[in-house]
């Protein structure tokens, strides 16, 4: 089968297009026929190296994260899924792949795909609703009625995270795009600013909470809108001490994610308030339950139209990296 590879870390990596063996599933895995892959920013993090104390590959290594295709065989002792389904999963972190023609996937990292999306859209799910899942369910533990605002979040995102914050009982503010605010108020948010038209932290009354999608230039608007003892998690500025506690990562490393994340820790406590990070890890259950939302609400993630085969990965990779997709970009197999 073919696969693209990544071979070294480096700032400016490209993967490389080899034929290798197809893989046989273990006992707890599904043997899946990949129908379309979904390319993120996590592909950059992982080639470039910054991440990698966080998660080492031994090299080389097939890439891609997230994926909707077809069980093709199944392990000895899997009794979730059987041959012919189709599914879609955020791969587990520890042994990714989904840039290749076929990928082995333990079984609790995978649901049914929403029989509301075909596998183009399915694709575009699983990454982003777990990560809007498990931020608002376990680094905000957020409650019903809460408040939650997302600058940025007309995008992608957005689509999934405003409503599964609907689903917990949040009250959702966003910022985005003249062309996002249609979608998002039919999804029931509080309240939309248009960032060409007006400054969200002019007008906001304090939230619980904020999830940051944007980066560090947006990091002193965000902290100022939070309420005494809010949280404010990130997708963007990268991990702290507490990010190394919560996933009982060893000495070595707790200290350097302490020092990386210094400067945000402080610029948090200033305010008081509490910074958080999040690096999202597969979950097959939670999928499932994501699925049912999708499906009940009818969403319908929005997908670039460039059209991209594995052999074009590297081009896809340089348009999530430096261009304007139009939504998740994609590589069909």
């Amino acid at each position: 089968m073919k696969a693209a590879q990544l071979t070294k870390y480096e700032s400016d990596f490209k993967l490389v297009v080899r034929d290798i063996p197809t893989p046989t599933p273990s006992e707890n895995e599904v043997l899946v026929q990949v129908k379309v892959a979904a390319v993120n920013p996590i592909e950059h993090l992982i080639g470039s190296g910054s991440v990698k104390l966080i998660q080492n590959y031994p090299m080389p290594v097939t890439m891609g994260n997230e994926l909707s295709g077809i069980v093709t065989a199944v392990g000895s002792k899997v009794q979730r899924f059987h041959v012919g389904e189709e599914i879609y999963s955020r791969l587990p972190l520890t042994k990714i792949g989904a840039f290749a023609e076929f990928v082995t996937i333990d079984e609790q990292a995978v649901a049914l795909k929403p029989k509301n999306l075909d596998f183009e859209h399915a694709a575009a799910v699983a990454l982003t609703g777990l990560t809007a899942y498990q931020g608002f369910k376990e680094e905000l533990g957020a409650q019903p009625g809460q408040s939650v605002m997302i600058p940025g979040g007309s995008g992608s995102f957005g689509q999934l995270a405003i409503p599964i914050a609907k689903e917990l009982g949040l009250k959702v503010m966003v910022s985005g795009n003249a062309r996002g605010e249609e979608t998002a108020a039919a999804m029931g948010i509080s309240q939309y600013f248009n960032y060409k038209k007006e400054n969200y932290w002019e007008k906001l009354a304090p939230v619980d909470y904020v999830i940051d999608t944007i980066g560090k230039r947006e990091l002193a608007h965000e902290l100022s809108v939070l309420k005494p003892g809010g949280r404010l998690l990130s997708l963007r500025m990268g991990p702290n001490r507490r990010f190394a506690q919560d996933h009982q990562l060893s000495f070595f490393k707790t200290m350097l994610f302490s020092m990386a994340g210094m400067q945000l820790d402080r610029q948090a406590k200033k305010a008081g308030v509490q910074y958080h990070f999040i690096f999202v890890r597969s979950d097959g259950a939670q999928l499932a339950k994501i699925t049912k939302i999708v499906e009940r609400e009818n969403i319908v993630p929005a997908i670039d139209p460039t059209e991209f085969s594995l052999a074009q990965v590297n081009e896809a990779l340089e348009l999530v990296a430096n261009g304007h997709p139009k939504g998740k970009v994609l590589i069909r197999f």
